[in-house]
C-alpha cells in the first residue's frame, strides 16, 4: 500500500483519536465476532475478519475497502480467527469445532483437525510461531503444533467455557478468562498459566463477580486490561500475582453480555473499546477518562482496533455484519 510505505522506515507517533469514517464495508451476512490488522507492516492494509456467517473474509482495508478473499471452510460459525507471525496464513475455529489453518493466497488448509469443543478463543504464541492456544465450551484449553497437527499440552482448569486467551510477554506464561463466576465465588475468572509445564500460577486474580470477555496486554508497560460485563474495564499487573491497580477503571462504555473487546493504541497512550449500544470510548490510560466517543454503529460494536502503523486509522465492527474504517 502506498499509504503505508512512508511509516515503514519511522516510528510510530502519537495515536490521534479517529474522526471521519473512510470505508463502509458490508459483506458479511451475520454479526462479525472479530476483526485484526495483519501483523506484517509491509501487509498491514489487509484486515481479518471472523463472521457468524461461517465465513472469514480478508479486506483491503486502507487503500480500497474491497473484499479481496472469503474463505468458507466452516460449517457453523466462526468465533475466532488470526493472523499467523508471517501474514500468509490464517488460523480460524468455531462452532463446528473444526481448527482450520489456511493459506491466504491459494485459500488451502495446510492444516485441519476436529476438536471435541466449540471453540470461542485462539491465540498465537509470541515467539514460537508454529504453536498456538485453542479454547471453548469446555473445561480444557489446548496448546497445538502446527507443523505435526498435534495437541502438545493440555490445561486443566474446572469451567465451563473460555472466553480469551492472554500471552503475556515472551509467551512463558498465559492468561485464561471463563466463565467460573458463581453466586458465592469470582476465584478462576482470571486463571494464569505456565505454558511449558501446564501449572496453574494463580486463579485468585479477579474477585469481583463478572465475568471478563477480552483481555489485552498494555504494548509497553508490564500491565494488562480485562473487559468485564460489569461495565467497565480493570487493569492489572502482568507480572505475578497480577494484582488489580483499584485506583484506575475505565468505564462508561456499555458490555451487556456481549464478547466486547478492548485494545491499547500501538504507542500505549490510549485504550479503545466497543461498546453495546454502538460506540467506541477512547481512554485515556493514565487519567482513565474518556476522550471521546464515537457513534459508530446502529447494533453492538464489539470490536474496535487500531492499525498498527498508520497512527489514527481505527477499524471496528458490530452485530450486523457491518465493518467501518475511521481516520
Amino acid at each position: 500500500s502506498e499509504l503505508i510505505k512512508p511509516y515503514l522506515g519511522s516510528k510510530y507517533k502519537v495515536t490521534e483519536v479517529p474522526k471521519s469514517l473512510i470505508f463502509h464495508m458490508s459483506k458479511h451476512s451475520g454479526p462479525v465476532n472479530e476483526i485484526q490488522w495483519c501483523p506484517v507492516r509491509e501487509q498491514s492494509h489487509m484486515l481479518l475478519s471472523a463472521s457468524m456467517d461461517k465465513t472469514v473474509k480478508v479486506w483491503d482495508a486502507v487503500d480500497t475497502g474491497c473484499c479481496l478473499k472469503t474463505y468458507s471452510c466452516h460449517s457453523c460459525a466462526v468465533r475466532a480467527a488470526r493472523w499467523s507471525s508471517c501474514g500468509r496464513r490464517i488460523l480460524s475455529g468455531g462452532f463446528d469445532s473444526t481448527l482450520h489453518l489456511t493459506d491466504v493466497e491459494t485459500g488451502k488448509q495446510i492444516f485441519s483437525s476436529k476438536t471435541e469443543f466449540r471453540i470461542s478463543a485462539l491465540k498465537f504464541h509470541p515467539t514460537e510461531s508454529n504453536v498456538f492456544i485453542c479454547g471453548g465450551f469446555s473445561p480444557e484449553v489446548k496448546a497445538w503444533d502446527t507443523r505435526t497437527s498435534k495437541v502438545l499440552r493440555v490445561y486443566k482448569a474446572a469451567v465451563q467455557q473460555t472466553l480469551d486467551i492472554l500471552f503475556l510477554p515472551e509467551g512463558r506464561e498465559f492468561l485464561t478468562s471463563t466463565d467460573a463466576v458463581s453466586r458465592d465465588s469470582a476465584d478462576r475468572t482470571i486463571v494464569a498459566w505456565d505454558f511449558q509445564s501446564a501449572a496453574k500460577i494463580s486463579n485468585q486474580i479477579f474477585h469481583e463477580r463478572y465475568t471478563c470477555p477480552s483481555l489485552t496486554l498494555h504494548p509497553k508497560e508490564s500491565v494488562f486490561v480485562a473487559q468485564t460485563n460489569g461495565n467497565y474495564m480493570a487493569l492489572f499487573s502482568a507480572q505475578r500475582p497480577y494484582r488489580i491497580n483499584k485506583k484506575k477503571r475505565y468505564e462508561g462504555h456499555k458490555v451487556e453480555g456481549f464478547a466486547v473487546g478492548c485494545e491499547f493504541s500501538p504507542d500505549g497512550a490510549l485504550l479503545v473499546t466497543g461498546s453495546s449500544d454502538g460506540k467506541v470510548f477512547f481512554y485515556n490510560y493514565h487519567t482513565s477518562r474518556i476522550i471521546r466517543t464515537l457513534s459508530a454503529h446502529r447494533e453492538a460494536c464489539v470490536s474496535a482496533v487500531f492499525h498498527p502503523v498508520l497512527p489514527s486509522l481505527l477499524a471496528t465492527c458490530d452485530w450486523a455484519g457491518e465493518i467501518k474504517i475511521w481516520q
